[in-house]
């Protein structure tokens, strides 16, 4: 492993020799006298990665260092040296971008563990920075598996707003992949550095989604033992996913469409207004249209909201994008599952084109990792294909019913395994592969009792 390297920056040619030879063991040293000698040194070596400079030297100091050391755009990470005179300069150094100061005379001890913990710090953000890289490449529009009509009018929005602060109301049935053109959206936005925080609006309780949003007080109510920063606050300068906004409490709603107005807000039992910047992404499998109409949704809270609207079509619209979504995941969990698959027969791709999919891509997905599991060979065979496709009821369903008729195999498939299941909700809802939300809203759609 390659020793790192350090640029001792001193006009004094005792303290940098010294310091030279103190760390040659550990690291490979260069020596300057001043500011410029040391420029040049950075520009013809590029394995640089510390700079320890001293803060007061001739000609050009520790800050005009440090600013041109910034300008050649490399990633160094900048040490001074100062005296208690010079203390005041340092910490403005600080403030700049340097890392960190010494104090004269230097503590060795000190030395080798800011030494040690500024190449960390380096470390670390250049993994950070290729981590970034690798999300924006697997948050690409491209990720929007198919060819369809549909899917290709969803790529070309996003591509148009996603480098805009627009609100955005993603919208679709569950298991569409609203929360994955969320992803998109802000991995493809000038805000992609910033924070990107998701909410589940629907997963909590009223109260507690206040201060999950806003945050609250200390002794702002029975168990607030101290100050907590809600999602607006933690999402400054990225972006806010309110997931399932539709399940929104009507005052909630109120201080979201503030926000909107306004990018203000109190945090629960506070009088302090809070101004941040946050781009607002928001999803819902409910007609919000429909849920304006009947008063349970603010009508300018929607119209804040669909600035941007993206309707994500259920699967069932988009049968053409089946066969390279299936081919997708198969791959997948094939290297997940350390699986050699190289196919799907056509029985077993004729099964899955046939069903209507009331789970959607998620249903999907989940069968696709069952099949991908317990196939013997290397291609997955209608054998392999989860009960609820295989049932000789649903087989002749899928075998006679036209696509206008889906539904009735939708509903049949439902029956069939709250059968299985003597009628527990939670265990039918995973044998179909879909959310018990879903499958009580699929209840309700059929009117089906129980």
């Amino acid at each position: 492993m390659l020793q790192p390297s350090v640029l001792i920056v001193d006009d004094e040619t005792a303290v940098r020799e010294n310091l030279a030879k103190y760390l040659s063991s550990d690291y490979i040293t260069y020596t300057a006298s001043n500011g410029s000698d040391a420029i040049k040194i950075i520009e013809e070596n590029s394995d640089i990665e510390v700079v320890l400079s001293d803060m007061k030297m001739p000609e050009m100091d520790g800050i005009e260092l440090l600013d041109t050391i910034q300008g050649t755009g490399k990633d160094i990470v900048t040490i001074f040296v100062t005296g208690f005179s010079t203390i005041e300069s340092a910490v403005n150094a600080m403030r700049k971008g340097a890392y960190d100061y010494l104090t004269k005379p230097i503590d060795l001890n000190k030395l080798e563990i800011t030494l040690k913990n500024a190449i960390e710090h380096k470390k670390l953000k250049s993994e950070n920075i290729l981590l970034r890289q690798q999300i924006r490449e697997k948050f690409d529009a491209t990720t929007l598996i198919g060819n369809s009509a549909k899917i290709k009018e969803i790529i070309d929005l996003v591509k148009r707003v996603a480098s805009t602060r627009a609100t955005i109301l993603i919208q679709g049935e569950s298991g569409t992949g609203k929360e994955l053109v969320a992803n998109i959206i802000h991995y493809n936005s000038s805000v992609v550095d910033g924070p990107f925080i998701k909410v589940n609006c629907s997963a909590l309780a009223e109260g507690v989604l206040e201060s999950e949003l806003f945050g609250h007080e200390k002794g702002a109510f029975t168990g607030a033992l101290y100050m907590k920063k809600g999602r607006f606050e933690l999402a400054d300068g990225g972006t806010l996913f309110l997931d399932e906004i539709g399940d929104l409490p009507p005052s909630i709603q109120v201080k979201l469409l503030r926000f909107l107005q306004e990018s203000e807000f109190e945090r629960v039992g506070g009088t302090k207004t809070l101004k941040v910047d946050v781009r607002i992404i928001s999803a819902t499998n409910k007609d919000l249209e429909k849920l304006v109409t009947e008063e349970k949704f603010r009508d300018d809270l929607f119209y804040r909201l669909n600035v941007v609207s993206v309707e994500v079509p259920p699967l069932r619209e988009r049968k053409e994008d089946i066969p390279p979504i299936i081919n997708y995941h198969l791959n997948k969990f094939a290297e997940i599952h350390n699986k050699k698959i190289s196919g799907i027969s056509k029985d077993a791709m004729k099964l899955i084109k046939s069903y209507s999919w009331p789970g959607n891509i998620r249903e999907l997905m989940n069968c696709i990792e069952s099949a991908v599991v317990v196939s013997v060979g290397d291609t997955v065979t209608a054998n392999s294909l989860p009960p609820f496709l295989t049932s000789s009821k649903t087989s002749k369903l899928l075998s006679s019913q036209p696509d206008d008729k889906l539904f009735e195999i939708e509903k049949k498939a439902i029956l069939d395994a709250l059968e299985k299941t003597n009628g527990n909700k939670a265990e039918a809802s995973r044998v179909l592969g879909i959310g018990l939300r879903t499958l009580y809203r699929k209840l309700k759609q059929y009117n089906v009792k129980g």
